[in-house]
């Protein structure tokens, strides 16, 4: 009795970890880049599943956006797809990438207070170099989201060409005879 009690607690306390609230604030190794007017900054992910399911959307190809200035502290406007939510109640602040209702982009130039899904920050840029960047008070500023080279190979593509084909294929087996004959 004593012993099945003992393992109901722990599997009460186990479920009570402080872990969870810090799940949106990790970061991701991954990096996602943010061009305006012909300016990229990147942007350095927190590791979340709205953050997941946009890595795997800007794989497929880049998003482009219309973006406003709303409030003093932000550009926001529509992604055009939706994303998971887990939505928490934080306070923005400048640099900070967010998803509103599951289906708009917020990129802060400013702070404020609300229940937002955290998808990461831009990286290296004080306030006054964000507000410039970002265009602070204008409307339908163009924005575009995509991930660096590095991040959009394709599993399977060895030649490097952009394509998985009977191509990498044929450069594996000649990769993998080449190294035979060598040996």
């Amino acid at each position: 009795m004593i012993r099945n009690m003992l393992m109901l607690a722990l599997l009460i306390l186990s479920g009570c970890s402080s872990d969870d609230n810090d799940v949106m604030a990790q970061p991701m190794t991954q990096k996602m880049n943010v061009t305006i007017d012909g300016v990229t900054k990147s942007v350095t992910l927190v590791d979340n599943g709205a953050t997941q399911a946009l890595v795997a959307r800007l794989q497929e190809s880049p998003v482009t956006m219309t973006l406003n200035s709303s409030g003093g502290f932000e550009i926001w406007g529509a992604l055009g797809f939706s994303l998971p939510t887990s939505n928490e109640q934080i306070t923005a602040q400048p640099g900070d990438v967010i998803l509103y209702n599951g289906s708009n982009i917020c990129l802060f130039y400013g702070s404020n207070s609300w229940s937002y899904t955290r998808l990461g920050h831009i990286d290296g840029l004080t306030e006054s170099e964000l507000r410039t960047f970002l265009h602070a008070g204008e409307s339908n500023i163009t924005v575009m989201l995509w991930l660096p080279a590095a991040t959009t190979a394709r599993l399977g593509d060895v030649n490097e060409d952009g394509e998985v084909n009977i191509s990498d294929v044929s450069t594996l087996i000649d990769l993998i005879l080449g190294a035979k004959n060598k040996a």
